[in-house]
């Protein structure tokens, strides 16, 4: 059964979505899509691997962490945490952090059946259970960031947890993707809505609740909120589409991907 089933999604609806309802309805569809996503996106994310987008850029080759060996590194939003055991793989104090329980039951198999086994702790992006100072390096793979109401509060908490120049790098939907539906076909290059709508995209069940909740910023607006949040922005990374990668993945694909960006990657240090 999907999870559309399992939450009994029956419509889309454009409406304002409080910090409360949007990690509610986050963690009720982490936690029924956990097995369906990792069924289709296990060969692509890996078990122990750093795939930052659907554009298949690897921290390996980025190096956009810089060296983590012997370094204290929170991973947001870690799903099945093959990025944290990559990082631990390289020598890092890997600690992974997830809103779901079921992504986070993946994550501790892997775990197990890998031999690289990280800490896991079950939190929200925006109130981060960490003293402050705790971290060198903090990331986020399409974790956390998309998918709450207050991304300045996100930006915050990482300031307070990393230590004085202690760099945090996430990747998100580049906001462009906004004007656009979720299409990877043709249908899927035409603009059907202003990049400046920041109403979020959300799902609901025939009461009206939300089941699955996506935020839209702009380029602006993200560089606000780190800079507010008294961060540095060191780099904008906007992966291209590489040459003979013909792998589907939700609304990335080869089409799509030659003409515009699908994914931002914001790198940014705490002075």
């Amino acid at each position: 059964m999907s999870a559309e089933e399992l939450l009994g999604t029956t419509g889309v609806a454009r409406r304002a979505v409080d910090g409360a309802e949007s990690q509610r309805a986050s963690r009720a569809w982490w936690d029924a899509d956990a097995d369906d996503y990792l069924a289709e996106h296990a060969s692509d994310i890996g078990d122990v691997d750093f795939v930052w987008c659907p554009e298949g850029l690897r921290e390996a080759d980025a190096g956009l962490l810089g060296d983590v060996a012997g370094k204290d590194v929170l991973e947001i939003g870690c799903g099945s945490a093959p990025c944290a055991r990559w990082l631990a793989a390289q020598g890092a104090r890997a600690v992974a952090l997830d809103l779901s329980a079921a992504m986070l039951r993946h994550a501790a198999a892997l775990g197990a059946s890998t031999g690289v086994a990280v800490p896991l702790v079950q939190a929200g992006a925006e109130r981060l259970p960490f003293a402050d100072a705790s971290f060198d390096v903090a990331c986020s793979a399409f974790g956390g960031v998309p998918f709450v109401a207050e991304p300045e509060r996100v930006m915050r908490e990482v300031a307070r947890v990393l230590r004085p120049g202690g760099r945090w790098v996430f990747a998100v939907n580049h906001p462009m993707r906004w004007m656009f539906s979720d299409d990877p076909g043709p249908d899927g290059l035409t603009v059907v809505q202003s990049y400046f709508d920041r109403t979020p995209y959300v799902e609901v069940d025939d009461t009206g609740a939300a089941t699955y909740v996506e935020h839209h910023r702009t380029i602006g607006d993200r560089v606000r909120d780190v800079v507010a949040a008294g961060l540095v922005l060191r780099d904008v990374v906007e992966p291209e589409w590489p040459e003979g990668r013909d792998r589907v993945w939700g609304q990335w694909s080869p089409l799509r991907g030659a003409l515009f960006p699908g994914t931002a990657v914001f790198v940014c240090e705490r002075p």
